[in-house]
C-alpha cells in the first residue's frame, strides 16, 4: 500500500511512562465495538458458515482449554500487548494452552494510537509474544484497531495520521517476519478514523460486528477472513467464524 510520509503520531507518544493502562485487563478487542456501536442478535452457528473460533485477553484469566476444544474452538487470537506499556498476564497459558490442545493460534496488539508510533508499538508486541513462525498452527499477529476506551474514538488523530500509523505498524511487522498482520476492526471505526482507506487490502481482514448479518466491509477488502459475531458465547471471550474450512486456517498459519 502507499500512504504519504512524514506525519507525526501525536504529543503524547513521549509521554509513556506516564501512560494510562487502567483499563488494559478489560479491554480487548471488541470492547470498545460494543461499547459503541451496540450488540445485535448473533447469527445462528452452523458449519456450513466456517469454522468456530474464539479470541481471549487477559479478562478471561486462566482459560480451560480442554472445555473450549470441547465447545468446538478450533482457533484463537490471545490479546499479548497494548501500547508499550501492557502485557497480557494470562498469555503465556492461553497461548501455549490453545497450542497444546490442537488450535490454532494467534497473538494480537491493542493499538494506542495515541502514546507512540506504529513501528514502536510492532516492536514491542514482537518482544512481547506476538512473533510468528512457519510451524503451520501459529496465525500472523494481529493489530486492534478500535475506539478509544480512554477518550476521543479516534484517540486525537486525523484519518490520515492514523492510517500511517498502521502502515508503519504493518510494515514492520512484515519486515520482521515476512508476514502481514491481520486487522481487527469495525466497519464503522475504519470509516470514522481511517477515512475508509482502501489502501490495506492485502491485510487479512478481521472484522468486528456483533450481529445475525456481517454487513458492508470496509473499502479495499471483498470479504472477510475473520469474523467476530458475538462478544459472547459457547466459547471463552468473543465469538469468531473463520471464512473457511480447517485447512483455510492452516493455510493462513501457512502464508499460503
Amino acid at each position: 500500500m502507499v500512504v504519504s510520509s512524514g506525519l507525526t503520531v501525536g504529543a503524547g507518544q513521549s509521554a509513556a511512562a506516564t501512560v494510562d493502562y487502567g483499563r488494559a485487563d478489560t479491554t480487548s478487542a471488541g470492547s470498545q465495538i460494543a461499547r459503541v456501536e451496540g450488540v445485535g442478535p448473533a447469527p445462528k452457528y452452523v458449519a456450513a458458515n466456517g469454522l468456530l473460533g474464539h479470541d481471549v485477553s487477559g479478562h478471561q484469566g486462566a482459560v480451560d482449554w480442554n472445555a473450549a476444544w470441547g465447545s468446538g474452538g478450533r482457533f484463537v487470537y490471545v490479546k499479548a500487548t497494548e501500547g508499550t506499556g501492557y502485557t497480557n498476564p494470562n498469555f503465556g497459558q492461553q497461548y501455549d494452552g490453545s497450542y497444546n490442545v490442537g488450535m490454532v493460534r494467534g497473538a494480537y496488539h491493542f493499538a494506542r494510537f495515541d502514546i507512540s508510533g506504529g513501528a514502536t508499538q510492532a516492536d514491542y508486541f514482537l518482544a512481547h509474544g506476538g512473533g510468528w513462525s512457519n510451524d503451520g498452527r501459529t496465525l500472523p499477529g494481529a493489530i486492534d484497531a478500535e475506539y478509544n476506551p480512554y477518550g476521543d474514538a479516534c484517540y486525537g488523530l486525523s484519518p490520515a495520521a492514523i492510517s500511517q500509523w498502521l502502515a508503519d505498524f504493518s510494515n514492520t511487522y512484515r519486515a520482521r517476519t515476512g508476514r502481514l498482520p491481520a486487522i481487527y476492526t469495525s466497519t464503522s471505526w475504519w470509516v470514522k478514523c481511517t477515512g475508509n482507506n482502501a489502501g490495506f487490502g492485502a491485510n487479512p481482514l478481521w472484522l468486528a460486528r456483533y450481529n445475525s448479518e456481517i454487513g458492508a466491509l470496509p473499502a479495499g477488502w471483498a470479504e472477510q477472513t475473520i469474523w467476530q459475531y458475538a462478544d459472547t458465547g459457547a466459547l471463552p471471550g468473543d465469538q469468531n467464524l473463520f471464512n473457511g474450512p480447517q485447512a483455510s486456517v492452516r493455510e493462513l498459519a501457512l502464508n499460503r
